[in-house]
């Protein structure tokens, strides 16, 4: 008989099993995901007390977990709480229902603890448990996809230099960082209706860039790692921003400067080019999944705020 009980730390071994199988899963329909032998530790996630798990007997069929709650989640006045995918798993047979059921006892849970935006990264194939949060109102917002680091066929770029430049450096683009950020308010239109803060985030990053006449026209910034636990692997680097200038879209500059990235980090051992953006955004969705392919989907769903009255 299938039971539901807080996730604990008795539960976290066989938990583990079931989200690896269900990462291999993904990988065999996406190759170019890293070889992962283990994964990170659940234990936080049992000793927050927001998970669950379903059992059948002392058999774990799926269990489902979140990090800590945030406050005004996605710049929302909501909540917010995440469960990315290795915090999370189902077995292959009944996943929806199994899924369903999980999801029914953690919401039950977040939302007395006054958490009303759900975020859930979910494996791109993994069509059963797409299914089952569409059901329950959750919609796409964020998507990570990988490439191998072979070339991108695209027109030559005459004239045009390509080069990486040290952190010194980077003050040359940052006006075109800048640019970019307060390009941004297309966000705030439609279909995306998403806000995007002005400022200009530092990270511990590479930046590579394209230039003509001595005049930075596009960018492609690359860290070691992305938001998940696949890309934290050395094999694997991952694009956290890029921009080209509009006036020269079109023209192949972009996928140049792409190749150029493929080049130097496939010099350092590296197989595997990650990058996240946003599902809903035309443009970034049409580029990025032309040259590289999905494998996780980053669902969300806002409950009504009602449910928080007295």
């Amino acid at each position: 008989m299938f039971e539901i009980y807080d996730f604990e730390k008795s539960h976290i071994e066989k938990a583990q099993k079931i989200a690896l199988m269900n990462y291999n899963e993904e990988r065999s329909a996406v190759a170019e995901l890293p070889d992962i032998i283990s994964l990170p530790d659940l234990s936080h996630f049992a000793d927050n007390g927001l998970g669950v798990v379903l059992c059948d007997g002392s058999d774990v069929l799926g269990f489902l977990c979140c990090y800590e709650p945030w406050d005004n989640a996605f710049n929302s006045t909501a909540k917010g709480a995440f469960s990315p995918t290795h915090a999370h798993g189902a077995a292959v047979k009944n996943r929806e229902v199994i899924y369903k059921r999980l999801y029914q006892a953690a919401a039950e849970k977040w939302v007395k603890n006054k958490i009303t935006y759900h975020a859930i990264a979910l494996y791109s194939h993994d069509t059963q448990a797409i299914n089952t949060f569409f059901q329950y109102g959750f919609g796409l917002r964020c998507i990570e996809a990988v490439r191998p680091l072979t070339n991108i066929e695209c027109i030559p770029c005459d004239g045009i230099v390509f080069k990486e430049i040290t952190k010194a450096e980077v003050i040359k683009v940052r006006e075109m960082e800048k640019m970019r950020i307060s390009h941004y308010a297309h966000y705030a239109e439609s279909p995306c209706f998403m806000f995007k803060p002005l400022e200009v985030e530092v990270r511990d990053s590479r930046w590579f860039i394209a230039i003509d006449a001595e005049t930075p026209i596009a960018y492609i910034e690359v860290t070691e790692n992305g938001e998940n636990f696949a890309t934290e692997v050395s094999s694997m680097k991952n694009i956290c921003g890029a921009f080209c200038e509009p006036e020269y879209r079109g023209k192949g500059i972009i996928q140049g400067l792409l190749n150029f990235v493929i080049s130097k980090v496939k010099a350092q051992g590296v197989y595997s080019l990650g990058v996240e953006f946003e599902g809903f955004n035309p443009t970034g969705n049409g580029f990025w999944l032309k040259h590289f392919t999905a494998y996780t989907n980053s669902v969300t769903r806002r409950i009504d705020d009602w449910v928080l009255q007295d």
